[in-house]
This record gives C-alpha cells, sequence and structure tokens, in this order.
C-alpha cells in the first residue's frame, strides 16, 4: 500500500483537497485533527504539555490551544518542545491507522499535514503532494473561515516553509489558487497513484 503526503501552508486548501481523494474512496489521514485528540486524551502528553507551559495549557481539563498557540508562535523553542511531545505519538498512531487500511485493502493512503517536511513526516512515505496558493489568497481563506487577526495568521505562515521551498521538495503540485480547478488535478493524480 502506497503512502502519499499531503502538504501546503495554512489555508491553502489541505482539507478540501483531502475531501475529493475520500470521495474518490481514498483513505485520509488528517495529522492535525488527530494530533488534536491525542492532546486531548493522551495522558503522557498531557503532563508533558503542562510540565512545559504550565497548569494553564489545560483548563477544566480541555487543551488551551489559544494560550498554547500564543507561546509558540512568538518562540521557536517552545514550538519545538511542543513537537517533539505530540509528533512521536502521531507517528505511532498513524502507522496504526495504516495498518488498518492495509488490512481493508486500501490501494494507497494520503496523509494530510501542515508541516510534513518541517516535522520530518515525509520519510517513509511513497511520494509527497504540495498545494500552492497565493499568500494573500490564503490570508483571506483564513480570515473568512477563523475570524482571527491578520498578524495572527502570518506569524503561522512565517513558521511555515514557503510554497517554493514545499514544491521543491514535492514530487506533485497542486495549484488551488483559484485560477484552475482543483478536482481534475486531483483525478489525474488518483489514476497516477491506482496504476503505479
Amino acid at each position: 500500500m502506497k503512502k502519499i503526503g499531503l502538504t501546503g501552508g495554512i489555508g491553502s486548501g489541505k482539507s478540501t483537497i483531502g475531501r475529493i481523494f475520500k470521495t474518490l474512496g481514498i483513505p485520509v489521514y488528517d495529522s492535525d485533527k488527530a494530533a488534536k485528540i491525542l492532546i486531548q486524551t493522551n495522558s503522557e502528553i498531557k503532563d508533558s504539555l503542562i510540565s512545559i507551559f504550565g497548569e494553564a495549557a489545560f483548563v477544566g481539563g480541555k487543551y488551551n490551544k489559544e494560550f498554547v498557540s500564543q507561546h509558540v508562535f512568538d518562540d521557536k523553542e517552545k514550538l519545538m518542545q511542543l513537537n517533539s511531545v505530540v509528533h512521536p505519538e502521531v507517528k505511532k498512531h498513524f502507522e496504526t491507522w495504516c495498518a488498518e487500511q492495509s488490512e481493508k485493502g486500501a490501494m494507497y493512503i494520503i496523509k494530510e499535514a501542515a508541516i510534513l517536511f518541517e516535522s520530518g513526516a515525509s520519510q517513509g512515505l511513497d511520494s509527497v503532494i504540495a498545494i500552492n496558493a497565493s499568500e494573500e489568497v490564503r490570508l483571506a481563506r483564513v480570515m473568512n473561515r477563523d475570524r482571527v487577526e491578520l498578524s495572527s495568521i502570518q506569524k503561522r505562515i512565517n513558521n511555515q516553509l514557503t510554497d517554493e521551498e514545499r514544491s521543491s521538495r514535492a514530487d506533485y503540485v497542486i495549484d488551488n489558487s483559484g485560477k484552475t480547478l482543483v478536482t481534475p488535478q486531483v483525478i489525474g493524480l488518483d489514476k497516477i497513484f491506482r496504476t503505479t
């Protein structure tokens, strides 16, 4: 079973493209969603995050994402600590999930992750798709979706690779700037992954 990575910066349209692959019958692993669930349910992660960020990392037993985000986007050391706690657990979870998909007879799977290259999660994948969209388009999408300040989104973008850096490392690129239809691009890639 082939493992294909799907990555792009914030607001690039990973979830939308992931949904198109799902409609084609392809299992999609959402790394960000898995991380959120693990942070909330895995006691080892919880304890580690409290030791790094203090008791305020969890309020009433719930992960205080806004509090932690404020700390990590201004402090690369703290961001590295957060990633070193969460990413190994997501990797284990992904491997278990892959084994389940293989047993179900999946031809290939998609692993969706915002920081696929930055986290080292691209290792062990057969191919990687990068999604490109202009920063202007991405900012507009995120502001519309999350109702957050421009400066907050800009900080997140600055902590990620540029489209050019991602594209140079990827095997395939999807243009999601709004100038080209994405569904035909995904269908084309699906054909490649099913036949190679």
